[in-house]
């Protein structure tokens, strides 16, 4: 097997690759964008495992992602980013109940 750029690797190989770099630092926050872009099911649900261990490691997760679904299998508090400014800072349960939000 031939060494690769970056560049030249397909789009989920440079994402277990970038995910992979950032799990190997031991920085008390690690943020993420869209972490599971690029994976099939199995691998998402793979990561999901892996991040939750990372959590009960005592580190900080910071995730931008679009699937509330995806984001309840790891994080227990929300942050929801309208168009400009934030809506709403709280754990999943309490943003569910609010009036006229989507469950």
């Amino acid at each position: 097997m031939t060494a690769q750029r970056t560049g030249e690797l397909s789009k989920g190989y440079r994402r277990r690759l970038l995910l992979a770099i950032a799990l190997l630092t031991r920085h008390p926050l690690l943020l993420l964008d869209e972490p599971f872009d690029g994976f099939d099911l199995r691998q998402v649900l793979n990561v999901m495992a892996i991040l939750r261990e990372v959590v009960q490691e005592g580190r900080t997760l910071v995730l931008s992602i679009h699937q509330l679904l995806d984001a309840a299998r790891i994080c227990d508090r929300f942050l929801l980013l309208p168009t400009a400014g934030f809506l709403a800072q709280e754990p999943l349960k309490n943003f569910k109940r609010r009036p006229g939000r989507r469950q």
